[in-house]
């Protein structure tokens, strides 16, 4: 499958121990200046010590240390600060001393110190479910997972914090990889608690994570009658189903509105697991029940208007958008694209431009601007649309990137090849290059037959960003359709799929490669897989063409021909069957 333009998407860092960096310094229970005046700072003396005490109990050499840690901290110094404090702590054996020096490493992201800083205020205060749960994440993080286990069951040990605590028990685990342990290890902790609804459900979850349906779907019929109607876990349930069967799931979430007609979430749940399986009038009849249920709730109102879109139902989309900005849906502005994209759906692009035009400066203005432009590229022109964009101000340079990068996908739909590849050369030659950017560069010189150019700035993208998917599908896919270095393109396909699994795309070019090595087997595999996914009319065209060759030709025949009625204007389609005179 031939690759197309992708958009550049921003990433976002944090440090590793969340909890922890969200609190600050100067958190209560830690030890000020204060509490040294005063006498009740963070210090309990150590018996055997030889130091001089002050008159309040406090050693001149303890107050020097401590003060020395408090300028550090307020310079910036956190390493130093930190190494402070988490001294006095093991010297004066006190936990809010253990607490301050764990949280100024964590937010410091002084990894060296973090880890046993967290260790002593476990140690030092077992009764505080804050150090358990920071030692737990910090264990997690280092890939010690069966070290949790005492610090998980500290966790729960509290009968009044037990439920909740196995609720959030996988949330916490789910950083770790090593799902079977995960499994292991919540069993475990559940085991004393077999009476706890919360604990069978904890256990039906990381099954699930697991991949053992049955372990998950057991755990959740013993939490059944434990905790009866509970929709939490109908919701789960329904979710372990459908790797059975989707009308598995549908059933069990039919029985269970008929127990339980007020569960809106699980009503919402199989309204769109209806429409996922194309049951559209079906689904169409829980709409009505699920808006009286929610009782006038815009978010339900927004998600009955993208579940009547996903099922091509524009008129009622739109309807349901405009209820729920009539009930003051919070995100206007989200809702303001919604229906401009209802609109272009029904043709209406004036109607969907003024809708983009509503949503103000802010978090979706930019997203706004650019499926603007893309209907005023196809009902005006690309010319104004390009105008449109360069009109946008106070862009930061990622944003300038995006901007250019669809601006340069507005003239390849046109088939201006030559005036998106100058646009982009221009820019990487003056803006930061991304990864992102450089591969739609690749792109435009291939659309250009610059084949050398392509070739080398794929493989500039492949070190700079070695899981790019979409780089390695590209160049294998070009190999695979020039019908040259076919053995590389099937290993670079292949390379891509271990990073985009079951990607359609994907498939459709590794089926491609096959067919031009002469592996028609292998080739109609993976084009029928990659058919199954999406019926993409590019992909209709390769599995006629492989089935044609094969000696299928009514079968591919037909496959060109349901193609042809829902892309009529297809060009690739209607090469291939002029080619065939199908």
């Amino acid at each position: 499958m031939r690759p197309t333009t992708h958009l550049l998407q921003v990433k976002k860092s944090s440090f590793i121990f969340t909890s922890l960096v969200l609190i600050c310094l100067s958190a209560s229970g830690c030890a000020t200046k204060s509490d040294i005046k005063t006498g009740s700072g963070a210090h309990l003396k150590t018996a055997g010590a030889t130091n001089t005490l002050t008159d309040n109990g406090l050693t001149a050499e303890f107050v020097y240390k401590y003060l020395v840690g408090e300028v550090a901290g307020q310079r910036g110094d956190f390493a130093t600060s930190g190494s402070i404090f988490y001294d006095l702590a093991r010297s004066e054996r006190d936990p809010r001393l253990a607490e301050r020096a764990a949280k100024i490493a964590a937010y410091g992201n002084v990894s060296s110190l973090t880890i046993p800083a967290v260790k002593l205020w476990a140690e030092l205060d077992p009764t505080s479910t804050e150090a358990q749960q920071a030692m737990t994440e910090m264990l997690i993080a280092t890939g010690k997972l069966s070290d949790t286990e005492p610090y998980l069951a500290k966790l729960l040990a509290k009968e009044e914090s037990r439920a909740s605590g196995f609720l959030y028990l996988n949330a916490l685990l789910s950083r770790s990889a090593d799902k079977t342990g995960v499994l292991s290890l919540v069993q475990a902790l559940a085991k004393p608690y077999p009476k706890l609804a919360e604990a069978q459900f904890a256990i039906a979850q990381s099954a699930w994570a697991a991949g053992q349906d049955e372990v998950a779907l057991q755990a959740l019929n013993r939490a059944e009658p434990l905790k009866p109607g509970w929709h939490i876990a109908a919701l789960l349930k329904g979710q372990v189903l459908f790797g059975k069967s989707p009308q598995a799931a549908l059933d069990f979430y039919q029985e269970y509105l008929n127990k339980h007609p007020e569960a809106t979430e699980v009503r919402i749940n199989m309204a769109k697991l209806l429409v996922n399986q194309k049951q559209y009038d079906a689904a169409k009849k829980e709409y009505p029940i699920i808006l009286e249920n929610a009782k006038n709730n815009p978010e339900v109102a927004a998600i009955v208007g993208l579940l009547s879109y996903q099922s091509a139902d524009y008129a009622a989309a739109e309807t349901y958008f405009q209820q729920a900005l009539a009930l003051d849906f919070k995100d206007t502005d989200q809702i303001y694209i919604y229906l401009a994209q209802t609109a272009e759906k029904q043709g209406h692009d004036d109607v969907a431009i003024s809708w983009y035009n509503k949503v103000l400066p802010g978090q979706r203005y930019l997203e706004a601007q650019l499926d603007s432009a893309s209907v005023i590229a196809r009902a005006q022109s690309v010319d104004k649309a390009i105008e449109k964009l360069d009109a946008i101000e106070d862009l930061n340079v990622e944003q300038q990137i995006i901007v250019i990068q669809s601006e340069a996908s507005l003239l390849a739909k046109a088939k201006r090849n030559q005036d998106a590849f100058d646009l982009l050369e221009k820019t990487v030659k003056n803006l930061p290059n991304t990864p992102e950017l450089v591969y739609d560069y690749a792109l435009a010189a291939e659309r250009l037959q610059k084949f050398d150019l392509m070739e080398s700035e794929l493989r500039k993208v492949i070190t700079a960003k070695p899981d790019f998917a979409a780089a390695y599908n590209a160049l294998g896919y070009s190999f695979a359709d020039r019908n040259i270095r076919l053995n590389e393109a099937i290993q670079l396909i292949e390379k891509a799929l271990t990073f985009s699994p079951n990607d359609h795309y994907m498939l459709d070019s590794l089926g491609w490669a096959h067919y031009r090595k002469g592996n028609l087997d292998q080739a109609i595999k993976y084009l029928q897989q990659a058919y199954k996914v999406n019926p993409d009319p590019e992909i209709a065209a390769h599995l006629g063409e492989v089935l044609w060759q094969k000696g299928q030709r009514d079968e591919a025949a037909k496959i060109w021909r349901d193609a042809l009625i829902a892309n009529p204007d297809n060009e690739v389609l209607l090469l291939i069957t002029k080619k065939f005179k199908s």
